[in-house]
């Protein structure tokens, strides 16, 4: 029988949780809001790992470059800390990135609601003038 996750994806997800554990209880930056990670990116032999993280209120990388400064600065500390409570024998290197996709699907379900009003709209219009024409016709018969 197949393996369901590679090993990767087992250290990914494993260090997914362990840092957003870490980040919530023992990094005490002011310039750091509420952070969320939401993926983190293992190289194959396992040396460097790339965290994807969102910030509530930012949509932009921009916006976020303060936190991710902050986070990749702490990366040592971060690792570390993986490195005392996991069984791994070695914990990789991390780096920060903003994950602009939450900010993304926000815009795309804001068009997609105005695009489906409009049509809501558009839909109501014509009801209301082919109700209206079929009355005048039923007016007009004797």
């Amino acid at each position: 029988m197949a393996k369901e996750f590679s090993r990767t994806e087992r250290v990914g997800d494993y260090l997914r949780r362990e840092l957003a554990l870490i980040i919530q209880r023992e990094v005490r930056d002011p310039r750091l809001g509420m952070v969320s990670i939401t993926a983190v990116d293992v190289s194959r032999d396992i040396s460097h790992a790339r965290v994807h993280f969102t910030l509530l209120g930012c949509d932009t990388a921009e916006e976020a470059k303060p936190s991710t400064d902050v986070l990749n600065k702490a990366a040592g500390f971060l690792r570390s800390a993986l490195a005392r409570d996991a069984s791994m024998r070695s914990v990789p290197k991390l780096r920060f990135v903003f994950d602009a996709s939450i900010g993304r699907g926000r815009d795309l379900e804001a068009l997609i609601h105005r695009a489906r009003s409009a049509d809501d709209r558009r839909y109501a219009d014509k009801e209301d003038a082919d109700s209206g024409q079929s009355a005048d016709d039923q007016g007009e018969a004797p």
